[in-house]
């Protein structure tokens, strides 16, 4: 008897882990872009280092490494992107309404958005916070000195808010000058209309880049008002979907833990005799068949824009013109947060 339920436990068990290694069909979404050929991915019309546009037509930038690669995934080809620039009021009605497949664009988590916009965030990809900038002449060092102050910040944002949250907390008395777009925000606040400029702190530095004519002429101070996760979404109610797009991501952060690059991933690929970089680059078990991918589905992605220290370094961090400090964007196992489950 005791042998008969053991078995009838074992032969449960095998039947479950047969189960959960069904090849998985890749979902509506992804029919719609094979059909069409294209991903369409909702950026940032202008924020250099997460997403801009040169006087080509060219698309670079973090955010729109994330695209590249998910296109790469299942397009084999990263340049297979359709760019849609979205302002802050824009981006989730375009998703929500099927104008874009992905929204990648320097988008905070929260609780409202993830439970009543019918979308899924896939994941952290940049950890931010929202900061203050000021000019130098004006001897600001501190937000506590911002009492009474203007200051510019864009509507339809979670910077709206948290501004408004600070000020009250604080007793500041701050007076916002709310602008739809980031263009116009900029304007007001270079042209002296607003005594402060409040956005996400990766942004200011590359606002100050970009428009500043002496960006050495104005201050990020140094206090962080908020929690800024960002990372890419997707539109509820196709879980395939939501699976690729989040574990693109997780193999990015994957790549770098393991050192695979852009540059050796070939190499790794051919040699490598770690188990882990095996499953990662496809070369022992086919987890792209659990994601209604091919087994190679990961290489691309890192073959076209480089694990994840790779597109921070080039986009943001030491080789970028806004030379952001890794900080909580490091990996876990070098004093960040950047975290992935495993590629097992």
């Amino acid at each position: 008897m005791k042998l008969s339920k053991l078995s009838t436990l074992a032969a449960a068990a095998a039947a479950v882990v047969t189960l959960t290694a069904t090849p998985a069909h890749a979902g509506k979404t992804i029919d719609a872009i094979k059909a069409r050929g294209q991903v369409i991915c909702g950026v940032n019309p202008s924020l250099p280092g997460f997403a801009a546009a040169d006087s080509q037509g060219n698309w670079a930038g973090f955010d729109v490494d994330i695209c590249k690669a998910v296109s790469a995934t299942v397009l084999s080809d990263a340049t297979k992107v359709k760019w849609t620039p979205l302002n802050a009021s824009q981006r989730f009605a375009a998703l929500q309404s099927g104008e874009i497949d992905v929204l990648s664009r320097n988008t905070t988590w929260t609780l409202t958005r993830d439970a009543s916009l019918g979308l899924n965030f896939t994941g952290v990809t940049y950890y931010d916070g929202q900061g203050f900038m000021v000019t130098k002449k004006s001897k600001i060092t501190s937000a506590k000195q911002l009492k009474g102050a203007t200051v510019c910040v864009q509507s339809g944002t979670t910077t709206e808010k948290n501004l408004a949250d600070y000020s009250k907390a604080m007793k500041l008395n701050m007076k916002p000058v709310v602008f739809e777009t980031q263009e116009a925000t900029n304007k007001a606040y270079f042209t002296g209309r607003c005594q402060v400029y409040t956005t996400d702190a990766s942004g200011l530095a590359s606002v100050r880049n970009k428009e500043a004519t002496n960006p050495a002429d104005h201050l990020i101070l140094p206090d962080l008002i908020s929690k800024e996760p960002l990372g890419p979404s997707v539109r509820r109610g196709d879980d395939e979907w939501f699976a690729i797009v989040k574990w693109v991501v997780f193999a990015l952060i994957e790549a770098e833990e393991y050192g695979i690059t852009q540059a050796n991933v070939d190499q790794m690929k051919s040699s490598s005799t770690d188990p882990v970089v095996q499953r990662i680059l496809g070369t022992s078990e086919d987890t792209g068949k659990l994601l209604g991918l091919d087994k190679d589905w990961a290489y691309r992605a890192i073959k076209a824009v480089g694990n994840y220290g790779e597109m921070f370094e080039r986009n943001l961090g030491p080789n970028s013109t806004l030379k952001l400090p890794r900080g909580a964007n490091n990996l876990w196992s070098k004093g960040g947060l950047i975290y992935a489950p495993p590629v097992r």
